[in-house]
């Protein structure tokens, strides 16, 4: 056992295999699971592939065994051609030239390669997320950490991480308030896949960019397929929709033929032999299903992947999806008693934490709980505040509004509480 434990080290968990925590189940959909099926088929068709015998031919009865592996391999190595039981066989090589299957041997590798374009929006992802300053991964493990512990080690643990955003806050913003940065933050404040840390918009931009690459890659599957196959693939779905309507017995598909013909010539001395042979493609049977299920696979990834964005896109686009759900929060720890406590709440949300903030705490909430979103808004919230008084905390009136005179000192508890948080 000892030695086989550093083997099943290497072997990634599910838990590896779904990826950064930062992204949601749609996007897996694409990047882990899609992944996954891909690498499944690629598997299962070269496996059928190397383990039978792919193809086999008829071949008249003067061919010797050797004769018969010799055009059996040629035919698989070459192209076949396929023609169907109505038409006559094409006397112009070019005609038949023109009707080769090129990409049958090439299916595992096919597969393979489209695996590994659905990752790539992830990795990008994962990749440039660490550009806004801020480790996303260690945000949610501390997030973590409060579910599993004492109500000390909780509230600590709390009151660290809303330092620690709070530091990453600061650290971020423009303290160069000329005219090229107002024009940068207007810019922003209208276009939300504008990346940009010190207008608190990095993390939120990229991750509509990184979106929009999730929804581009499964579309272009499907013209992918065609460039591959050398076929209109994109309208595949909608004939075996049509064709299931019709409740019509199931034909061979031209572009997934089984029976198919074969061009060889053999030399002997000066003459050369030309051979036609015709050949079953028993692995067809497998990849018609495979890229039957895979259209029907992306389309419905493709939708996803649309609502996802649009989505998205409304969420960072509608400023007042930012204050709703910081006062959402708020309003549960029982934070804001007066109207001047809701127009603090505006500040807070809009200039304080910003868009990558609140998409941080939406992280946040997505990875653990709402009880510790609720703990983490209110020790930002008592943080801002602390900020905004420079040390004191206000009396407010009825009607929320704030005089100057109206400060005073903090009581011995508070004062302990804020020495505590800043330790």
């Amino acid at each position: 056992m000892p030695r086989v434990k550093p083997i099943l080290d290497v072997v990634p968990t599910f838990k590896k295999l779904l990826g950064s925590r930062s992204d949601d189940w749609i996007d897996r959909m694409s990047h882990v699971f899609t992944v996954l099926l891909l690498i499944i088929f690629a598997v299962i068709v070269t496996t059928s592939q190397f383990v039978g015998s792919p193809i086999h031919c008829w071949y008249p009865a003067e061919f010797k065994p050797w004769y018969e592996k010799y055009a059996e391999q040629y035919c698989w190595i070459s192209n076949t051609y396929f023609v169907s039981w109505a038409e006559i066989l094409p006397v112009d090589v070019s005609v038949r030239t023109d009707r080769e299957i090129t990409y049958y041997q090439w299916i595992p590798l096919i597969l393979a390669f489209q695996a590994l374009l659905f990752k790539v929006p992830n990795i990008v992802w994962k990749m440039l997320n660490g550009g806004a300053g801020i480790n996303l991964n260690k945000v949610v493990d501390m997030a973590e950490l409060t579910q599993s512990g004492s109500f000390e080690d909780r509230e600590k643990t709390i009151r660290h991480l809303a330092l620690h955003l709070d530091k990453w806050l600061d650290t971020e913003r423009s303290y160069n308030y000329g005219r090229l940065v107002q024009v940068r933050d207007k810019i922003t404040r209208f276009c939300c896949f504008i990346c940009s840390k010190r207008s608190g918009t990095y993390l939120t931009a990229l991750f509509l960019i990184t979106k929009v690459l999730f929804l581009a890659n499964v579309i272009g599957q499907f013209f992918l397929l065609n460039a591959f196959m050398a076929t209109n693939y994109n309208m595949f779905g909608f004939e075996i929709i049509d064709y299931l309507k019709k409740d019509a017995p199931w034909k061979e598909s031209p572009r997934f033929p089984r029976v198919t013909y074969c061009d060889f010539q053999i030399r002997q001395l000066q003459n050369i032999q030309r051979w036609t042979i015709q050949c079953v493609l028993p692995v067809n049977l497998f990849n018609e299903k495979i890229f039957i299920f895979l259209w029907f696979w992306f389309f419905f990834v493709a939708a996803l992947a649309c609502f996802n964005l649009l989505k998205w896109f409304c969420i960072f686009a509608l400023k007042r999806n930012r204050v709703n759900y910081v006062k959402k929060y708020l309003t549960i720890s029982s934070q804001l008693e007066n109207s001047f406590d809701k127009k603090l709440c505006y500040r807070f949300a809009n200039n304080y934490l910003r868009d990558d903030g609140v998409f941080v705490l939406r992280v946040v909430t997505k990875n653990s709980t709402d009880l510790v979103t609720v703990d983490l808004v209110m020790a930002l919230w008592k943080i801002f505040l602390d900020k905004q008084n420079k040390g004191r905390r206000s009396n407010i009136d009825t009607e929320g509004t704030l005089h100057p005179h109206e400060r005073q000192p903090l009581t011995a508890a508070e004062e302990k509480e804020r020495e505590a948080m800043a330790s």
